[in-house]
């Protein structure tokens, strides 16, 4: 087998930034390029959402690595500013501002991007929340004092809620569903942190939709599916995202819900590795295929699938339990597992408490609230496929140790 000499990386994301390094901490010496559809230094996410927001002053972007270290000292050639449009895995080709780029192995890390209202783009002020211009829109919005409407009681959209609650402002958080998070993990921890809404000064509507949003050119009133009419100033819509793959078409790749991989994140095509949000990959631990939108996996699939692409003989898979964590009005909120089973139990009171999801006699998810001690070891329960009772001893312990 020829060994590789050209690895392009597309999406200059988290997983992208960790698949060029590890390439070279591989040992890879051949020419690596990295596809950035924004102009901006590869960034992380997570903070956009959290203390990006409640600055006062215009924060700094939060860049993984400087443009001289990528460019200097991992030898990385950048191509920022312009998306990858086509791919083209017979020929071997990335197709980039119109010019196609060839590649022996290539890794897509082009992650996923914000689902958006119907007609919302008419008017100024209504915002997703995905990119470093999002957010600079979003925080200058919240600093002029805006009144905010949050379309989507979520992760993302909590944490905006907190955001806006912490500089004193008015907000609601409209969500469409019965119980928030139910999706995500589950209806009895949904509706028990949805209380953090209440608690905090926010006003959750849960079970309506947004029929409409009206305004003079930008936002001023937002309209719901039972009559009521919301002021706002600023909306930010927080309704989940879908995997970036509209460029892969006619590829012959196999895309459904994100690129699907196998356990070492290889594709249906040969030479091309997925990582990130994008990827569906085979979960060995769990005996389906995912896809995370998580900042950890993340992390950890940029890393596997460079390393598989440059050395395949060496391929391993990739296994991990999904972890994922979010911060409300000063609570910390971790998630380890998946949330699917057939009970949930909780241990602990209203604002420190922790729920297991048994599936079968396995435990399968943990959720932690304000308990980061215990979130790694109910991982590691997790990860060795511990049974419930091992799982419910932990919780005992764990319990005694907060009296």
């Amino acid at each position: 087998m020829t060994p590789p000499r050209r690895l392009v990386v597309v999406g200059a994301s988290l997983a992208g930034v960790r698949a060029v390094q590890a390439a070279r901490e591989a040992g890879f010496t051949g020419h690596v390029v990295l596809v950035g559809a924004e102009e901006h230094l590869p960034y992380d996410r997570p903070p956009l959402s959290k203390s990006f927001l409640e600055a006062t002053a215009e924060p700094a972007a939060p860049a993984f690595r400087s443009g001289g270290f990528l460019r200097h000292q991992l030898g990385v050639d950048l191509r920022l500013g312009a998306p990858a449009t086509g791919l083209d895995t017979v020929a071997r080709t990335v197709t980039v501002a119109g010019v196609p780029l060839g590649y022996d192995r290539l890794v897509i890390a082009t992650g996923a991007q914000a689902r958006r209202l119907p007609g919302a783009g008419r008017l100024a002020g209504v915002h997703t929340l995905r990119t470093l211009d999002d957010a600079r829109a979003v925080r200058r919005a919240l600093h002029a004092g805006a009144r905010t409407v949050v379309v989507g009681a979520g992760f993302i959209g909590s944490e905006v809620a907190s955001s806006a609650r912490k500089r004193g402002l008015p907000v609601t958080v409209v969500e469409a569903a019965p119980t928030p998070l139910a999706r995500a993990i589950g209806e009895v921890t949904g509706t028990a942190l949805a209380a953090l809404h209440a608690a905090n000064g926010t006003v959750l509507r849960c079970g309506v939709t947004v029929t409409g949003l009206e305004g003079d050119g930008r936002v001023e009133r937002v309209l719901l599916s039972d009559g009521t009419v919301l002021p706002a100033d600023l909306v930010v819509v927080g309704v989940g995202a879908v995997p970036v793959t509209g460029w892969l078409a006619g590829s012959g790749l196999v895309v459904r819900d994100g690129v699907v991989c196998d356990r070492t994140l290889a594709t249906s095509a040969a030479g091309v590795y997925a990582a990130g949000d994008v990827a569906r990959w085979w979960n060995p631990l769990f005996g389906r295929y995912l896809r995370l939108e998580h900042w950890t996996s993340a992390a950890e699939q940029g890393v596997v699938a460079a390393r598989n692409a440059v050395s395949e003989k060496d391929a391993e898979p990739y296994e991990t339990v999904p972890y994922f964590w979010s911060d409300w009005y000063g609570t910390r909120i971790q998630f380890v597992g998946v949330p699917e089973g057939d009970h949930v139990e909780s241990f602990g009171g209203d604002d420190r408490f922790v729920a297991l999801y048994r599936d079968g006699d396995r435990l399968a998810g943990a959720l932690a609230v304000n308990r980061p001690s215990l979130t790694m070891k109910y991982r590691a329960l997790i990860r060795r496929r511990a049974g419930w009772a091992e799982a419910l001893e932990l919780a005992a312990r764990g319990r005694a140790a907060a009296r």
